[in-house]
């Protein structure tokens, strides 16, 4: 779920960058939202960091739950309204 991602301009595989300088800070991933589609069936996922689940309280838990539900609801029904749009049914298939 979390993926640890270089920052722009850090070089791949030394771990520091070829001029010497202290290696930058990574970027990590804390949220995630995933839209796929089998067919003409959209579905659209989220997840969090668990570190960053752990640190937030209750309260804070069920307000980024019930947010990141609507926003997989907005980001999944305009998916699958341009995939509509783009991909139209042909007439006489079921």
């Amino acid at each position: 779920m979390a993926q640890q991602k270089p920052a722009s301009g850090q070089s791949s595989g030394t771990g520091k960058p070829a001029s010497g300088e202290p290696e930058p800070a990574r970027e990590v991933e804390l949220l995630k939202v995933e839209v796929t589609r089998a067919g003409q069936k959209v579905s659209a996922q989220w997840a969090i960091h668990p570190q960053l689940k752990h640190d937030l309280s209750p309260e804070e838990w069920k307000e980024v739950s019930d947010l990141m539900v609507k926003v997989t609801g907005l980001v999944g029904s305009r998916f699958a309204q341009v995939l509509a749009d783009a991909e139209p049914d042909k007439p006489g298939t079921a």
